[in-house]
């Protein structure tokens, strides 16, 4: 697991790195129960607040468990956004979420991007 970035979108983020990264990913079982959106090529995701709350107030502890609550308790809007460091291009992410996930970011969308038909 690469390094992971979680954000309100508004400049509020916590960092994980490595094997720590991939410790919360383990215990989060891949932040599946939060995910409204993701790409289908990497870990990134964008995620619903609330229910990142509750999945991580059930999950065992990690160290980042605390800021990630208080990230998602005062997020400016009802999504948080979890980015990794693998590098991908997104190709497989087609819904709208990849839009709001790039702007979280501050990412210019990839240009000639098909959505589903």
């Amino acid at each position: 697991m690469q390094d992971l970035l979680i954000s309100d979108g508004d400049g509020a983020t916590v960092k994980v790195h490595g094997a720590e990264a991939a410790e919360l990913w383990r215990i989060t079982a891949g932040f599946d129960a939060a995910t409204i959106s993701a790409c289908g090529d990497c870990g990134c995701r964008v995620l619903a607040a609330v229910a990142l709350v509750d999945l991580v107030g059930r999950s065992l502890p990690h160290d980042a468990s605390s800021a990630l609550i208080d990230l998602a308790d005062e997020a400016p809007t009802l999504h948080v956004y979890l980015r990794d460091s693998a590098g991908c291009e997104h190709r497989q992410w087609r819904d709208p979420g990849y839009d709001e996930w790039c702007g979280a970011f501050g990412i210019a969308r990839r240009r000639g991007r098909r959505g589903l038909r």
